[in-house]
This record gives structure tokens, C-alpha cells and sequence, in this order.
């Protein structure tokens, strides 16, 4: 089923200084039931518009937004089953956290013992068991967020909309929170749609993303296909990145480590454990300079990860010192950035067989 259409919509800004600005331009796109959506570009491409269209927060000025078959373009944003977590948490700082996460569901009118439990429920799932009575003065940006995450899913939305949310946060709250999202991604079996500027958010939440530039779809694919595709900064955000899916299959609780099986292959990743249970689905982001390449397998290095590929092609321009290779994995594809002079050490041909190293350090998931 189509969950989601976007049919011919169209928004204008008119300002002082530049006059009628195009923000998206007649936009078509069907979103399918269940799906994780990215809108991925660079800043001013029109992917939060589009967004904030989806949500209710703009009008557009001419087109329509079709969800499950109704025609909402018209609806307030609290008349939508939908709930939108921000990139400025917007939340009130002069209420308790319990009080935060309850906001909607008392509009609602919920029972107290209703909004109790979902407060206790949302809060387990971010990680803040106990929290209830704290301020918000008192967490750190990265925890808000999650609060803001906890706040959005209690009113249980049929799609979650996240503009740009962790973007105001530094790399280390980043990381903090993506394995959060990923996990109520997969547990809770959320849609989402997922607005960003960076390729590595996006590969590790869509399943589909469109790529967008000057209000209008540039392309669209799965993360793997868009990442492959387009490679440089100006098109995808940062450096090339792959990515890598299977299940959770064994825990070392020893060292903090859970192995993943990657999926239609025989390679197996171990990486940091975030808590997942056996058996749950991962997606893995790893950056093509993470990479290196080795003809027979070493067990002599710090390096724990070392599975098998095969080349499946090799991007060499004259003159460049560095070389693209793409491998195999299974049914899976892992890009690798090596040195022209490697390259030929190696023989390294499409075709070949080789072991991949990756540090598990340089896994994100």
C-alpha cells in the first residue's frame, strides 16, 4: 500500500532580497507502507520543506499530500497521524521531563495511569529509566533529543518525521543517539521519514532515500545504490561510505563486542555492542578509507575483522594516486580506497580475491 504520495507539490517564499524562491518544485513521490525514507542533500535543497509539508507546518501552493488514501494536504499538523521530532528539540524547559513526554497524550486526554505507563515505557526505550522528575536544564544535549524521540513516539504515530535531529549535536552525541533511533527503527517497526545533509545517517536508518537539489528528486534508489552512485562530498554530504546488513548472531560480553552475520555471504563483522538482541536486524556503515586489502588472510594484526571479497571492478583515472575499488561481499557491496602503488603491489584486478580488514572501531551501526 501507498502510505505516503506526494502529487505535483509545489511551494513559493517570497522574500525582500531574492523575491519568489522555489523551494520544492513540482515534487512527485510515493512513499510505501512501512518504509524508513531519507531526504538526503546539502543545506537549501528543499528536503525540509518538503518535511514540513508532509507534517502539516507549510502549505504548499499548489499540489496535493495523499497519506493512506486521504487527501490531508488541508489538515492542521495535529489532525495528521504523524508526529515530527525537530533539530532544536523544542521542548519545555520549564516542565519535568514526565511532564515533556506527556504534553500530547493529555491534550488527549488520556488516563493517568495510561500516561504513566507510556512514560515509563518511552523512557526505558532511550535509555532514561528514572528520569521522570528530572529538568531539562539538567541533560545534556544528546539526552534531550532522546526526549524528544520519547515524546514523539508515546502518541504512537503510524510515521515518525525527524528534521535534520541530531545536526546541533557534536560527533560524540551523535553517535550517542543513531544506535537509539536504529533500535526503535527495528523494534518498534516505526516508519520513518529521515531529513539530513549526512550520508552516514542516512545509511545507516533508510531503506530508500531521494537525493535531492534545488527542489527536485536528482535520484532516487536504496542507501547502497546512492551511495555507490555518488561519490563525492557536493552530492552525498562527506566521504564515500558502504554499507553492510545482517543480524546480530553472538555476544562478548567480555570485551563489549556482538558479532554480526552479514546477510547472503559467509563474513562475519564483530563490532561495538549496543545492546541488541540475538537476531536483530543491523545495518552497518563503513567509510571506504577504513579499508584495507590483503591477498591471503593475517591473524598477526590488531585488526579482528578480515573477511573474504572479490573485485568487482576498479576506478583508476591517469594520473590519480588514488584508486576505488568496489568488492563483493556476498550479494553485498563494499567500496575500498587504496593507494595507486598498492593497487599494483596487490595485482588487484576485477575478478580477484582478496580479505578485507576493518577495524570494528570504524563500524558505525
Amino acid at each position: 500500500m501507498d502510505q505516503i504520495v506526494l502529487n505535483h507539490v509545489t511551494k513559493q517564499f517570497t522574500t525582500k532580497t531574492l523575491g519568489t524562491v522555489t523551494a520544492v518544485n513540482d515534487f512527485n513521490l510515493t512513499i510505501k507502507e512501512g518504509e524508513c525514507f531519507s531526504f538526503l542533500g546539502p543545506s537549501g535543497c528543499g528536503k525540509t520543506t518538503t518535511l514540513r509539508i508532509i507534517g502539516g507546518f507549510e502549505s504548499p501552493n499548489t499540489g496535493k499530500v495523499i497519506f493512506g488514501g486521504e487527501d490531508i494536504t488541508k489538515l492542521p499538523p495535529n489532525k495528521r497521524q504523524l508526529n515530527t521530532v525537530f533539530q532544536k528539540y523544542a521542548l519545555f524547559p520549564h516542565m519535568s521531563i514526565a511532564d515533556n513526554i506527556a504534553f500530547g497524550l493529555k491534550i488527549k486526554n488520556k488516563s493517568k495511569a495510561y500516561i504513566d505507563d507510556k512514560i515509563k515505557y518511552a523512557l526505558k526505550l532511550v535509555n532514561l529509566n528514572g528520569f521522570e522528575h528530572r529538568s531539562i536544564d539538567s541533560l545534556s544535549g544528546g539526552q534531550q533529543q532522546r526526549i524528544a524521540i520519547a515524546r514523539a513516539i508515546v502518541n504512537e504515530p503510524k510515521v515518525l518525521l525527524l528534521d535534520e535531529p541530531l545536526s546541533a549535536l557534536d560527533w560524540e552525541r551523535r553517535q550517542e543517539i543513531m544506535p537509539w533511533i536504529s533500535r526503535i527503527r527495528d523494534e518498534q517497526h516505526l516508519p520513518m521519514l529521515y531529513v539530513t545533509h549526512s550520508a552516514d545517517e542516512m545509511a545507516r536508518l533508510a531503506d530508500n532515500v531521494v537525493l535531492m537539489e534545488r527542489g527536485r528528486i536528482k535520484a532516487q534508489g536504496s542507501a547502497q545504490d546512492i551511495l555507490s552512485r555518488f561519490k563525492t562530498q557536493a552530492e552525498v554530504g562527506e566521504a564515500r561510505e558502504s554499507i553492510l546488513e545482517g543480524r546480530t548472531a553472538e555476544r562478548d560480553e567480555k570485551y563489549g563486542l556482538i558479532r554480526v552475520a552479514v546477510s547472503d555471504s559467509d563474513a562475519s563483522l564483530w563490532i561495538p555492542d549496543a545492546g541488541l538482541s540475538l537476531g536483530s536486524r543491523v545495518r552497518m556503515g563503513l567509510f571506504e578509507r577504513d579499508i584495507s586489502l590483503a591477498l591471503t588472510p593475517h591473524t598477526d594484526t590488531s585488526i579482528q575483522n578480515v573477511i573474504p571479497v572479490v573485485v568487482k571492478s576498479v576506478d583508476r583515472k591517469p594520473g590519480d594516486a588514488q584508486v576505488g575499488v568496489l568488492l563483493a561481499v556476498g550479494s553485498q557491496q563494499l567500496a575500498a580506497s587504496i593507494t595507486a602503488r598498492s593497487c599494483d603491489h596487490l595485482g588487484i584486478t576485477p575478478g580477484c580475491r582478496l580479505w578485507a580488514q576493518i577495524k570494528s572501531v570504524g563500524i558505525k551501526s
